[in-house]
């Protein structure tokens, strides 16, 4: 029996990896909060609820032998404080107390390379990294407590893997995320400004190969950094303009200005009803961002391999354009 259940299923990752899982024999159980647009049309057992509703936590892992648990509040705007910790953490803790009373076979957990601390900035960074204890970005703290859940239930038990993914773009980018909506107003040329940093970007569809290699190859207890290559704003914008054959923002802010400006984007972006593509928190992150990032334990033991930003950037417009998104 291949059964998986799969917490955050209609979100980025989600949306890509019930697809790669469908596609690979698995037969599926989706947890289903609000909006399932990513995974409506898809043959897969939805069960409605969310991390904090136990009775649908352990409808969700009753008879499955796999649980993956993508779930997570992202928030990168310095609100909603209490709904990060009841989710990421407690929500956390729910889906790992179940799945060791049902016994599951292997449990999946989703962190990020923001749980692990990205300084010193010029060495690199790998899996022995320690976890960040005190972070101004909340999101970051709730990752890295996250990770001690399972280090917790690693010892009463539980055959569990932690995956740790960089920044993710690409294809099935159904709502669209935080990095998708900020592509596609780098491609629309709708961006007033770039600031000055990057992130190490990594496409969606690796990170579902490994996820579904992660299964069967992952060692219980371990980590694995799922990286791809650092490229600045700047550098991604170009891209994009190579790719579309049109203008794209080029003026390059420093970070120091651009904080100055936070206040007045996070009033613009309320008055459009949208996300603030800036905000204290991000600018932060694209500061302190590490530029040498390693993926060679994930290499070694899940096959892991990274394709070219390029050519997923150009996937990626493609899939907006197709699905109207741009």
């Amino acid at each position: 029996m291949n059964r998986v259940a799969i917490t955050g299923a209609s979100g980025h990752v989600g949306s890509c990896l019930c697809r790669d899982l469908l596609k690979s024999g698995y037969n599926i159980k989706a947890l289903f909060h609000k909006d399932n647009t990513g995974i409506k049309d898809l043959d897969i057992e939805i069960v409605k609820g969310n991390l904090l509703d136990k009775n649908s936590l352990k409808k969700l892992v009753q008879d499955v032998d796999i649980v993956i648990h993508l779930g997570a509040v992202i928030s990168i705007n310095g609100s909603d404080h209490e709904n990060l910790i009841r989710t990421n953490v407690g929500g956390t803790q729910n889906i790992i107390n179940c799945s060791l009373e049902a016994g599951v076979s292997r449990f999946i957990h989703f962190s990020s390379v923001h749980a692990l601390d990205s300084e010193p900035l010029d060495e690199t960074m790998d899996e022995t990294r320690p976890l960040v204890t005190s972070s101004k970005m909340l999101y970051e703290t709730t990752k890295a407590q996250g990770e001690q859940l399972i280090a917790k239930a690693v010892k009463a038990g539980l055959n569990a893997v932690t995956l740790n993914p960089c920044a993710i773009i690409g294809p099935c980018d159904y709502r669209p995320s935080y990095l998708g909506q900020a592509i596609i107003k780098i491609a629309q040329n709708n961006l007033p400004m770039l600031v000055q940093g990057g992130y190490n970007w990594v496409d969606v569809r690796d990170i579902s190969n490994a996820a579904i290699s992660a299964i069967t190859k992952g060692r219980a207890g371990e980590r694995y950094i799922l990286s791809g290559n650092w490229y600045s704003l700047k550098e991604i914008s170009e891209m994009v303009s190579k790719i579309t054959g049109h203008k794209t923002p080029g003026f390059v802010c420093p970070t120091s200005i651009a904080k100055l400006g936070v206040p007045f984007i996070t009033l613009y972006a309320k008055l459009a009803n949208e996300d603030p593509l800036y905000t204290n928190d991000s600018l932060d992150v694209l500061k302190k961002s590490n530029k040498n990032i390693s993926n060679l334990k994930a290499q070694k033991e899940l096959g892991y391999s990274a394709r070219q930003l390029y050519d997923t950037l150009d996937d990626t417009l493609k899939w907006y354009k197709e699905n109207n998104y741009m």
